[in-house]
């Protein structure tokens, strides 16, 4: 068998994270679960609040407030026609 690296594209990197964020987690969880590097991950989550497909909200944890994200109804939408469209180029 080949082994054969693929590099993720930025759909990739994105389906990843709507999917990850849909039950509200912190920034260091989605980092390590999409594989992404600080900065990197900086600046999807940025994008993706700007254009609300996700949301951010301040919870108290441990006496510590804490910054989490979740997947919107309009991020669950857009994660549902890119894993269609994954699927045709199977």
């Amino acid at each position: 068998m080949e082994n054969v690296t693929k590099r993720r594209d930025r759909h990739d990197i994105l389906v990843e994270i709507l999917k990850t964020a849909k039950d509200a987690k912190i920034k260091t969880h989605i980092m390590y679960k999409a594989k992404l590097s600080y900065d990197q991950i900086n600046k999807y989550l940025d994008l993706l609040v700007e254009k609300g497909f996700l949301e951010n909200m301040t919870v108290k944890r441990k006496r510590q407030f804490r910054t989490m994200y979740r997947t919107t109804e309009n991020g669950i939408e857009l994660l549902h026609h890119m894993e269609s469209a994954n699927k045709l180029f199977e």
